[in-house]
């Protein structure tokens, strides 16, 4: 929505964000014009009523409002957009310099108001925010809401390192110029947006001013003090992690860290498995059915190349098979090179460097080709546990844990195989619903998601899952193409699984046939979630660690064959991809350290902020 032409005059803007409000929204509405018109000359103000798509009275309301008095405005939406897009939205509406907004419950006490404004109409701050937690000035709260804010506003100083006393005091004031500075870094647009808009102008070095404010609680909260709290607190962590641990991340300190990560991870496992034995189980492997691995797992390379020409296709780009090929060994040996899978932006680098196809066509097809590589993973390990779970084939993995690890009784191993199990089904519920989904024109998720919760954070929950469904709506439009894609995923991840069964039956181990083929699903499914966690490169570590787990927990094999097994496992498939990725880059004229350097500066940088 454009700012109004006719506004002239107008230096303060006053938002209510309004949810359901047809009981008090104009009270609200009357009280807030009356206090602005008691210290503002006329003329000079305007109150917009930020209507986030209610079910009731408040539209009707708001438009009777906005149509007797031209000082109030209505901008109104179709849909949710969460109390932080509500306010983002009738700001960019807004014709005054100076934006200020609190909650329409006016649980802050009105006579604050005049404050409020001049701290930031005077040039005094940036930014002002009431607190209900100052010394001297400290609210009346019931315990269900005031140990919940301590807490909170608690956890915001120690990780974000804000002197504010009260990030979530609905009654702030900031200028236009903070505004257009701050809204595109804002990330949220729910709860959490009052608390990143003061840690994020704090960074950029703008003046934060915080002054006490009585308050008293009214009504009901809109707060769900589980789901929104649990939210505000992973949120905490998203904003920790951007602005104080990810500007200090640079290549040489994540190829470091990665490094040490892996070590610690291998050096981790000596203090359970005699790293004698394991050599001698990996000088004893069969070395012809070792290479046969190799050669298998070879063949789910040119699957791979066919599954992104198809998702590029979608996208509206083709391109031959050999190329695109080339360009996913380069990445994957980027992502063993480098941590937090930075390869995935080399692929985008040389889609861009040799094909002009641009950095968000290449990091969307990305997405999507993770996408179904977590859902096909997600199915075939779930699928295997329930399936030991129902046919009672749990037993000898009860039998195994109670009698190896001290302290666990047949009883709870058997319980906690039922409840792992319980899990695996969820997940291949939930991922059975995803591809429902995006097989729909239907909103299913946020369908489903409504009926368990309308608050906010299951709002914030619907969306980040809808994120996810769209991958597999960029190519569930075509019927053929999503089933090529998922055909080839299942077909990638099966020569996987047989190249890590191929290994383990390399150390002759005594096993059955179904029960090797079984295990050897399981074990490579789990190994490669826990490589999803970033860490290291390539996995390295993680990836062995859940292997050797599994096989020596669900079968009679020692923990060195099992770890020896994976670490061959590993080394076969890791070799296979350096070997394809130094061809593909010299066949294609690819620096890999100038691809990660250039993709760096493919997307623009932000504006630093000043710690």
């Amino acid at each position: 929505m454009d700012r109004p032409r006719d506004a002239a005059g107008v230096e303060v803007s006053v938002v209510l964000p309004a949810y359901n409000e047809e009981r008090t929204i104009e009270d609200t509405v009357e009280t807030t014009l009356s206090t602005l018109a008691s210290f503002l000359p006329p003329g000079s103000f305007e109150v917009l009523v930020a209507e986030d798509g209610c079910d009731d009275r408040t539209p009707e309301i708001a438009d009777r409002l906005a149509a007797a008095d031209d000082r109030v405005r209505h901008v109104h939406s179709d849909e949710r957009l969460g109390r932080g897009g509500a306010l983002e939205r009738a700001f960019a509406a807004a014709a005054g310099e100076t934006l200020v907004y609190f909650d329409t419950d006016l649980a802050t006490d009105m006579g604050h108001l005049s404050e409020l404004v001049e701290r930031v109409r005077s040039g005094e701050a940036d930014v002002a925010t009431g607190s209900r937690w100052m010394p001297g000035q400290v609210a009346d709260r019931p315990a269900k809401r005031g140990v919940p804010s301590r807490v909170y506003n608690g956890l915001v100083r120690l990780f974000l390192r804000s002197p504010l006393r009260d990030h979530q005091c609905g009654f702030k004031a900031l200028s236009r110029e903070a505004f257009e500075r701050l809204h595109d870094r804002v990330e949220d647009e729910h709860w959490f947006w009052d608390t990143e808009l003061l840690v994020r102008a704090q960074r950029a070095g703008l003046e934060v001013a915080e002054f006490p404010v009585e308050w008293e609680p009214k009504g009901d909260t809109k707060v769900d003090l589980v789901r929104d709290v649990f939210g505000m607190g992973s949120q905490i962590l998203r904003l920790w992690w951007q602005v104080s641990v990810s500007p200090r991340i640079t290549r040489r300190v994540s190829v470091g860290a990665g490094a040490l990560l892996t070590v610690l991870a291998l050096a981790l496992m000596t203090l359970y498995l005699d790293p004698g034995a394991v050599l001698a189980e990996l000088e004893d492997a069969d070395l012809g059915l070792v290479a046969l691995a190799g050669v298998v797992y070879l063949l789910s390379w040119p699957l791979r190349g066919g599954r992104y020409r198809d998702i590029l296709a979608e996208l509206g780009y083709h391109e031959r098979l050999g190329f695109l090929t080339g360009a996913v060994f380069i990445s994957q040996t980027g992502n063993l090179v480098f941590p937090l899978r930075a390869g995935d932006g080399v692929r985008a680098y040389v889609m861009k460097a040799r094909r002009d196809i641009p950095y968000p066509t290449g990091f969307a097809s990305l997405a999507v080709e993770r996408v179904f590589d977590l859902l096909t993973i997600t199915v075939l390990g779930g699928a295997v546990l329930v399936g030991y779970v129902l046919t009672g084939a749990t037993e000898s993995v009860v039998a195994t844990l109670s009698g190896s690890v001290p302290g666990i009784d047949p009883r709870s191993a058997r319980t906690a195989l039922t409840v792992a199990a319980g899990v695996a089904a969820a997940a291949v519920l939930a991922t059975a619903t995803i591809v429902v989904s995006a097989r729909r024109d239907g909103n299913l998720i946020r369908r489903l998601l409504s009926r368990v919760s309308s608050d906010s954070y299951a709002d914030y929950v619907a969306g980040v899952l809808e994120s996810f469904v769209g991958g597999v709506q960029t190519v569930a439009a075509d019927r053929g193409a999503f089933a090529r894609v998922g055909a080839s995923s299942l077909a990638i991840w099966g020569l996987d699984v047989v190249t890590a069964i191929l290994v383990l039956a390399a150390f002759d181990v005594a096993l059955a046939t179904p029960t090797l083929v079984a295990v050897g699903f399981f074990a490579v499914s789990v190994g490669n979630l826990a490589k999803v966690l970033p860490l290291s490169p390539g996995g390295i570590g993680l990836y062995e660690a859940a292997f050797t787990l599994l096989v020596a927990g669900l079968t009679p094999v020692t923990g060195p064959t099992a770890f020896g097994a994976a670490i061959l496992d590993h080394a076969v498939k890791n070799l296979v991809t350096v070997a394809g990725g130094v061809v593909s880059m010299l066949a294609l004229n690819v620096s890999l350290t100038t691809a990660v350097d250039e993709t760096g500066a493919g997307d623009p940088d932000p504006e630093p902020e000043v710690e």
